[in-house]
């Protein structure tokens, strides 16, 4: 690439790099307003801690549903 293209395209990172930090940013003071004490952090846990839970709550109702065959 030649180092004219090269200075475009890294501006154009930059350009993508700050809408990412900037949304991030935004994401983190709503989840704080939503009550996630840690921002993003604690929305990651509760989203798998909800999905964990989920698949307990399936593999549970799966195993109610095929008993194990008795000899």
């Amino acid at each position: 690439m030649k180092h004219k293209d090269l200075l475009k395209k890294i501006a154009k990172l930059e350009t993508v790099n700050d809408q990412l930090a900037a949304e991030l940013q935004f994401l983190e003071s709503l989840t704080r307003t939503l009550g996630f004490a840690e921002g993003l952090k604690t929305l990651k846990e509760a989203a798998q801690e909800m999905i964990q839970t989920d698949r307990r709550k399936k593999l549970k109702s799966e195993d109610e549903a095929n008993p194990p065959l008795s000899n």
